[in-house]
Order: C-alpha cells, then structure tokens, then sequence
C-alpha cells in the first residue's frame, strides 16, 4: 500500500483539460465485495451547490455505471504516464468479463468505505450529490449526434454525474 496524503483543495493547481482529457482517468466505484473501474477523458471539476464538485460521464451501457449508481461514493485516479497502458485495457475489456484489477495487477484500496486505485499518485474522493441522463433532447448543437452517438453507440447515452469532493489525496 502507498503512503496518500491529504492535498487542500485550496492549493489544487492541475489542468483539468490536461489531466482528464489527454492523461484520463480511472473512475472506481464498488464496495468490500467487489469494485469495477473504467477509463474516463469526459469530466471536469468546479463548484456547484456551494460544494467543490468533480463531474463525470458514464455511457450506459457501462459496467461501472452499475457500481456508481448502487454505491453512494466513486473515485477518480490519476496516474504517472507510465500506467497508459493500464489506462487503455480499462477502457478496452468490460468487468462484466473479467476481473480487471487481477488482470492489469493494479490494486483496489479502500479510504472511508471509497474504492480507489493504490498506484494512483493523485485521487479524488467524491460523493454523488446527482445523476442527470442525457437525451438527445438536451442536445443544443445537432452535430453532438452524429459525432458522439451515431453508428455502434446509437441510443447509448451518458449520464452526468456530479460527485462532492470529499477529499483529494496525493502521494
């Protein structure tokens, strides 16, 4: 197990297009019994509600969905660039078919009930505050469709889940 520390907020100086969109994400979910994860390059971080807030979005379709939306709590990971691949086979190969963390042999671990990742090097913990489906009746820019949900994704949506920032942590 690694050494995390707590990180303030206040001090938080990433680049969320950087560190989401270019480097991912791993979002974990799960309880004692059983954790999934998945990559995720769609979120953000910010205030809403008067709560420091991480959003993310999850094709239902997802494995992981299942876990973000029976469990109270989810987690966002980061990692060295070393992990790309990891990152990749996350995104690639559903838990519905194996166990990904035995595969890729990183590890689950736990910090007040909240599955994360141990070879992460920055987490941040989240409690969901709202789930928000996606309908093509929310899309303002008809070219939304047809570039993101078009073809073998037809009709598989995402939900917007927007998530409490109960605590960042750092190695």
């Amino acid at each position: 197990m690694h050494d995390f520390q707590p990180y303030p907020i206040d001090l938080l100086e990433i680049n969320p297009f950087t560190k989401i969109a270019n480097e991912w994400m791993l979002v974990a979910a799960g309880n004692q019994e059983k954790v999934n994860a998945l990559t995720a390059s769609w979120g953000g971080l910010g205030v809403l509600w008067g709560k420091n807030v991480a959003f993310i979005f999850i094709r239902q379709s997802r494995y992981t969905k299942e876990f973000i939306d029976r469990e109270i709590c989810f987690s966002c990971n980061f990692f060295d660039k070393k992990f790309k691949n990891d990152l990749k086979y996350f995104g690639i190969v559903t838990g519905r078919i194996e166990d990904k963390f035995k595969a890729s042999k990183l590890t689950v671990a736990f910090r007040d009930g909240v599955p994360y990742v141990d070879e992460g090097n920055f987490l941040i913990l989240c409690k969901k505050m709202a789930a928000v489906p996606i309908t093509e009746a929310h899309f303002l820019d008809p070219e939304i469709k047809d570039k993101w949900y078009s073809g073998k994704d037809d009709g598989n949506m995402h939900t917007l889940y927007v998530g409490e920032i109960l605590e960042v942590l750092a190695r």
